[in-house]
């Protein structure tokens, strides 16, 4: 056993984020993440009124993603559970990301995009989460048909090529493929 999992003590929080892809009726996929913090403990606010257990954040994040450069056509923000009337007004802060692609550098761009007073952090930490969901989700849909024989030495280096270990420029996959 662990050091570490041996000095565990009562759970005090949790933080669950679930991204899902669906078809698109318009062509593509629409992948949603929905993240929920729960606060498991009683705790003390800023003001020091003490508060019960409870969910802080629940956010929804849906994005209409297209086409083999998975450009994000359309995307929205629902914010069922939020600990401040204010935080509703970051939701129009996601428009901006309408029209780019997921593609590398995605996630810098985002962070400078939407980062600090930008954005919701919530938002922001959900909507990088949905980035490589959304690769998978894409090549899950599209893998549903037989896949070309080979696909193009563009879309391997953008998409595979060097994202991981396995997949490293010197690897047996790469050389497998290319």
């Amino acid at each position: 056993m662990s050091d570490l999992k041996e000095q565990m003590g009562e759970k005090v929080h949790t933080r669950h984020i679930e991204i899902a892809t669906y078809e698109c009726k318009e062509g593509g996929i629409i992948v949603q993440a929905e993240l929920k913090d729960n606060r498991l403990q009683p705790y003390y606010k800023f003001n020091g009124e003490k508060s019960s257990p409870h969910l802080v954040h629940h956010m929804i994040i849906r994005m209409h993603v297209y086409g083999p450069t998975l450009l994000i056509k359309a995307i929205e923000a629902e914010m069922p559970g939020i600990p401040r009337e204010d935080c509703i007004q970051t939701r129009k802060s996601l428009d901006i990301v309408t029209g780019m692609s997921i593609a590398p550098g995605f996630t810098a761009k985002i962070k400078q995009t939407l980062g600090g007073a930008n954005g919701c952090s919530h938002l922001t930490t959900l909507l990088l989460a949905m980035a490589p969901a959304a690769v998978q989700g894409y090549w899950a849909h599209f893998a549903r048909k037989p896949l070309p024989k080979k696909l193009s030495p563009d879309i391997m280096n953008q998409y595979l090529i060097d994202t991981c270990w396995v997949w490293r420029k010197d690897g047996k996959l790469a050389k497998e493929f290319l």
